[in-house]
């Protein structure tokens, strides 16, 4: 997996990325010019290990949101006090500007019950849909980072004759308005195909991502991204809003 900057010269590796210097051109840029993912790109002092330890296996649970008072009474060193500072400072930044971010420390998340025409999943290649102008907030702190795709690299599910026509057999009628409100509702005109020996690219850790999301009005097609593959046991602490 490819980082989302060059390693020889530090550009971004696709033209739907661009690079931020801070919070405030972060939040403030717009997406315009086909460009979809924003990156404030950040190496984060603070031992995140640490804290992803302390927190244990989450009770039997996927998902453990964490929350300020459940941070601070991890009995962790200097260095892991460091890195909760950080996080909470992100958390308290983003909900000081009217968004409503969670941090999460994820043991494993639920895959589709049935093997479907399409994977809904969060492991499956996937736009974020919203009814309003609205953008998607992602920093891995700790373990594997999210994965991207860009557009010219990616297509609809519901595009592949194959998939559209199993997907017409299951829905039990003609290819048509009815069809298409039925493939929205159950998302699957959301989640994507990489093209053959395409590699997708990392989030990082420690990166602050504002990525588009599809919404009526947006000026550039959504992020294509997806949850990344991990090892039984392994832990991630995420920031999403």
């Amino acid at each position: 997996m490819d980082s989302p900057f060059s390693a020889s010269d530090g550009r971004p590796v696709s033209p739907r990325i661009r690079r931020v210097g801070g919070f405030a051109e972060l939040l403030a840029t717009p997406f315009a010019d086909g460009v979809n993912a924003l990156c404030w790109e950040r190496t984060l002092p603070g031992d995140y290990a640490e804290v992803a330890r302390l927190l244990g296996h989450g009770g039997g649970e996927a998902i453990t949101e964490l929350d300020e008072d459940l941070l601070l009474a991890l009995p962790v060193s200097p260095a892991g006090r460091v890195a909760i500072d950080f996080m909470l400072a992100d958390l308290r930044c983003l909900r000081d500007h009217d968004l409503d971010p969670s941090l999460n420390c994820i043991h494993g998340y639920p895959r589709d019950d049935e093997a479907g025409v399409v994977a809904t999943d969060v492991f499956s290649y996937h736009a974020d849909r919203a009814p309003v102008a609205a953008a998607t907030w992602l920093c891995t702190y700790f373990g594997p980072s999210s994965e991207g795709l860009p557009n010219e690299d990616a297509r609809r599910r519901i595009d592949l004759p194959e998939t559209r026509a199993a997907l017409l057999r299951e829905f039990g009628g003609v290819d048509g308005a009815d069809f298409a409100a039925y493939l929205s509702e159950a998302c699957y005109d959301l989640h994507y195909a990489p093209a053959e020996g395409v590699r997708p690219y990392g989030f990082g850790v420690g990166n602050l991502w504002r990525i588009a999301v599809e919404h009526p009005g947006c000026p550039v097609p959504p992020c294509v991204h997806r949850a990344p593959e991990t090892a039984p046991g392994q832990r991630r602490l995420l920031l999403i809003g």
